[in-house]
């Protein structure tokens, strides 16, 4: 037992940091910020239609998200009939439930949620550290007490990494993206029942 704990701790040591397991190697930051853009545009009402899986349930819809000012944002999630599952408002580091269903109506969900959609409208971050590869940059954040690693590929951020212990917790995937619009986005978790597709739907 006692050498099986021993050859534990030294996989885990041994297994590296999340940059240099995927080839980034550190650099000197030229910024102290870096910038999401995705959902920045007050003109702009961004919609998606949208599928979450959670808790073995399915739940489809429409949902839009809305810059309403600075670092003020309001998030719906709405059945194509029109009936409010959640509506969340976000103001700087403040969350507030506006309503929501009684089947998503549950403390963790309401949490994680608020983590995942924190992470997905933050248009500024402090950066942390900067890692490089080939034109492809790796950027170590923090997002309400979490590190989070921006990958970017030719300046455009492709993919956002919550982390826990080393490894990513939450992989949010951006892809078919055109004039600062993500018109898919992918939110899987890992270590819980939760997945999250965005299909935009703007004209």
């Amino acid at each position: 037992m006692r050498f099986f704990l021993i050859s534990l701790i030294f996989l885990v040591v041994g297994c590296g940091s999340y940059p240099k397991k995927h080839g980034f190697e550190k650099v000197e930051a030229l910024k102290t910020s870096i910038q999401n853009p995705y959902f920045s545009d007050p003109s702009v009402d961004y919609v998606y239609k949208a599928n979450i899986d959670v808790f073995d349930t399915s739940f489809g819809g429409i949902l839009v998200l809305k810059k309403l000012g600075p670092a003020a944002h309001r998030i719906a999630f709405t059945t194509e009939m029109g009936n409010t599952l959640f509506d969340f408002s976000f103001s700087k580091d403040q969350f507030t439930v506006n309503r929501i269903v009684k089947d998503l109506d549950r403390k963790i969900l309401i949490n994680i949620l608020r983590k995942d959609f924190t992470a997905l409208i933050r248009e500024e971050n402090t950066i942390l550290k900067q890692y490089q590869k080939n034109g492809e940059s790796l950027t170590a954040t923090a997002i309400l007490g979490k590190k989070h690693f921006y990958w970017s590929k030719n300046g455009q951020l492709v993919q956002i990494a919550r982390m826990g212990k080393g490894v990513p917790k939450v992989v949010f995937q951006f892809s078919q993206i055109n004039d600062n619009i993500a018109h898919q986005i992918k939110m899987t978790h890992r270590n819980f029942k939760l997945t999250i597709a965005l299909n935009a739907i703007i004209d």
